[in-house]
């Protein structure tokens, strides 16, 4: 799961009825056990999450609009 600074993470619920967790991912952190990250949830906490394979889903932030291309004049013919 490749994350960056910035995406949104969603956690889905482990019991039927409870809601996912949704947070915003505030630094992505490494060690031998595997990448884990540092969330502020919707709720205003932070903790670390260690994310088990399909426990989560990350959405990744929207990134800038690039800036139009500026295009060289055209030649003229002579």
């Amino acid at each position: 799961m490749g994350a960056m600074v910035g995406d949104r993470i969603v956690v889905e619920s482990e019991r039927v009825g409870l809601r996912d967790r949704e947070g915003v991912i505030l630094e992505v952190l490494t060690s031998s056990t595997g990448p884990h990250y540092r969330v502020r949830w919707a709720d205003g906490r932070e903790s670390s999450f260690w994310p088990a394979a399909g426990s989560a889903r990350i959405i990744p932030a929207e990134q800038p609009a690039a800036p139009p291309e500026e295009k060289s004049p055209e030649p003229v013919a002579r």
